[in-house]
Formats: structure tokens, C-alpha cells, sequence
């Protein structure tokens, strides 16, 4: 539920077409974004809101049942935002502090089966400027989750609500709920 507000909420985020608690290979459920139009590239604020949306499960989480509650199940949601605010700020030079540099090399070469490293060299400053500037970029998106689903807890309430009931959500049904309506029963099944 918490990455369907994000993905409602927050400018930026592709249109929310579905959402499952089924789980699916290793993640407890799916929360599924398609761009109205083809894309080469993105911008920040697609990069900022998607990072804003994959912390929207860890935070619904806290929200819902306390700090000392959350569990583990945000941990491939994390390492894809790690990920993304570490190239946001190394490679896509997205990052005012660090600026439009490449930090790092993201070429690695493969010969021999073995993986060389890096041709570039980066100094122990550069690297520790480079690892608070992605955990700022972290904690921003962190924070704009929680502002997020702390405005709209009764959306959450009433998506998380849905969810158990019927175990997928899809665009057409987040409208309803979105404008206040009730979803119809379901039809039973065969």
C-alpha cells in the first residue's frame, strides 16, 4: 500500500497500473509503474519520485506499526534505491554537492574471467563526499515517503485495507478509492 500512495502522490512517478500482495519470486508483492510514452532518458524528479516510491513500503511499515516493527521485507526495494541515488550521484551527475562528474569508473573489464579494477582512482575525500551526498539523497527520499503517507493515511489505510481483501489492485480501482468510492464486491469465484 505504501508504494501505491508514493506512486499516486508523488510528481514524477510513472502511472500506477497495478498492485499485488501475491507474493512474486523473492518479493512479498508488486507495485507496478508503465510510462504513458516511450523514454530514452529520465530526469530527476522521475529519478527522485521513483526512489520516493521504493521507500514507500519500509515507511508505511513504521507508520503503521512503530519503528521497532519493521521487518526485513524493504530489502530488495533498499538495494534498488541504494543503487539508483549512488549512479543519481557517480555517474548521472545529478547531485549539486558532487556536481556533473564522473565519480569512479563504470566501465569494468572482464578478461579472462577474472574483473580488474577500476582504471580511475578516486581519493578517500572524494569517495566519503560521494557516500554522504547518497545517503542525503537517501534520507531525502526516506523523509519525503514518510510526509507522504503521513498526509494520506486514510488513502493507505484504505488501499492496505483493499488489498487484503482482494489481493490486486488495479489503475481503474485506484480511482475509485482515490475519489472516496467503495470498490464493488467481488464476483465469486468458479
Amino acid at each position: 500500500g505504501g508504494h501505491a500512495v508514493c506512486a499516486l502522490m508523488v510528481k514524477g512517478n510513472d502511472p500506477l497500473h497495478k498492485v499485488t500482495i501475491v507474493p512474486r519470486g523473492r518479493t512479498l508483492g508488486v507495485a507496478y509503474t508503465l510510462p504513458d510514452d516511450d523514454r530514452v532518458s529520465v530526469t530527476r524528479e522521475q529519478i527522485e519520485a521513483r526512489l520516493v516510491m521504493a521507500y514507500g513500503g519500509r515507511v508505511a511499515e513504521e507508520i503503521v506499526f512503530g519503528h521497532e516493527h519493521v521487518t526485513t521485507g524493504a530489502s530488495s526495494d533498499i538495494q534498488m534505491a541504494t543503487g539508483i541515488a549512488r549512479r543519481y550521484v557517480s555517474q548521472w551527475g545529478l547531485s549539486d554537492t558532487i556536481g556533473p562528474v564522473l565519480v569512479g569508473d563504470i566501465e569494468h573489464e572482464v578478461f579472462l574471467g577474472r574483473e580488474l579494477q577500476s582504471r580511475r582512482q578516486v581519493s578517500e575525500r572524494t569517495a566519503q563526499a560521494v557516500d554522504d551526498e547518497v545517503s542525503r539523497v537517501i534520507n531525502q527520499a526516506y523523509m519525503h515517503a514518510k510526509d507522504v503517507l503521513t498526509e494520506n493515511r486514510a488513502l493507505l489505510d484504505t488501499i492496505a485495507t483493499s488489498l487484503l481483501e482482494r489481493e490486486t489492485l488495479t489503475r481503474e480501482d485506484f480511482v475509485v478509492l482515490m475519489a472516496g468510492g467503495q470498490l464493488p464486491p467481488r464476483a465469486p469465484s468458479p
